[in-house]
């Protein structure tokens, strides 16, 4: 479950990394290469909680195959992709499914593990993006100096295989299921903490993305560090979000509501800073650095407070 984690982390974020390369090879601006991820983003966000209520009733094992499958066909239609319009309709059909994957295996980790180690675990598998981030979005840029970015999307698709055989093994052919109807689903959206975790979560994300669409220029043209440096201060970065992972785990399983308005207070008053932290390359540095810890620290706590509810 970590490793799909993993796999949908280098899917999401290899475009962050190789997003001057892509807009080179198609001979379009910066920030027109950039609404890739708006793109990828809105519709992440729209498909995820449709396509996981309309399929609530399905065989969570044969839903996750099936998906699986789809996910494979946009990535390796990505590192296809001959023109920009064919990149953004391939990293649309991976939006659609990508969401609804990681909330099948959240689903499913809180099933399988008790309930003392939940917390730990679950934040185990959100760490799977930030190892991903570690080793993708490094190995990903690399990949692309060499070669091509389409070559970083190959191996996706090779790891994607990989997994496929894995979840075939190990994933429960048959889990606890309460059937139900849509309307019953979306009574939750009058929940009020519901409702404020989705609005934490909405924010939180803003924050991240605001920054780390944007790394891999803030990094070299803003602070001025040179393309050799570039990858080992992704890596950097993507070692601080492990650690972000870490404490999420921690604060979770140390009643983590209590501590999220201190989280968020910390959060709000780097993220004013980090403009000006950004005219000096040790400030910036450690300005982002405890931003990404900082960004992932929260979700534990707020994904089983959605179990919970």
């Amino acid at each position: 479950f970590i490793l799909v984690a993993f796999m949908l982390g280098c899917n999401e974020f290899m475009v962050v990394g190789v997003l001057s390369d892509i807009a080179r090879s198609y001979h379009a601006s910066l920030s027109t290469v950039g609404f890739l991820v708006t793109a990828f983003a809105l519709l992440y966000a729209i498909s995820t909680p449709l396509i996981t209520m309309l399929t609530s009733n399905w065989n969570r094992y044969r839903l996750l195959m099936g998906l699986m499958v789809v996910f494979l066909v946009g990535n390796t239609l990505t590192a296809l992709a001959p023109s920009l319009t064919w990149l953004l309709i391939a990293r649309v059909i991976t939006a659609l499914v990508a969401g609804t994957i990681i909330s099948l295996v959240n689903l499913l980790v809180s099933i399988i593990t008790p309930p003392n180690r939940r917390p730990m675990v679950m934040a185990w598998v959100g760490a799977g993006f930030s190892i991903a981030s570690v080793i993708g979005v490094p190995l990903g840029t690399t990949i692309a100096t060499l070669l091509s970015w389409h070559a970083s999307f190959w191996i996706i698709s090779g790891l994607t295989v990989v997994v496929f055989g894995l979840l075939a093994w190990l994933t429960p052919r048959d889990t606890p299921q309460v059937k139900g109807r849509l309307n019953e689903q979306l009574v939750l959206l009058k929940n009020r903490q519901v409702l404020l975790g989705i609005g934490i979560v909405v924010a939180v994300l803003s924050l991240q993305y605001t920054f780390y669409t944007y790394i891999r220029p803030l990094i070299t043209t803003v602070m001025g560090f040179n393309l050799t440096s570039l990858n080992w201060l992704l890596l950097v970065l993507g070692l601080m979000s492990i650690v972000g992972n870490e404490l999420a785990g921690i604060i979770a399983g140390h009643q983590g509501v209590r501590h999220l308005p201190a989280l968020f207070a910390i959060m709000t008053l780097l993220s004013l800073v980090l403009g000006p932290a950004l005219g000096n390359k040790l400030t910036g540095m450690v300005v982002l650095a405890l931003l990404c810890i900082l960004v992932v620290a929260y979700g534990t706590t707020i994904q089983l407070v959605f179990i919970a509810i």
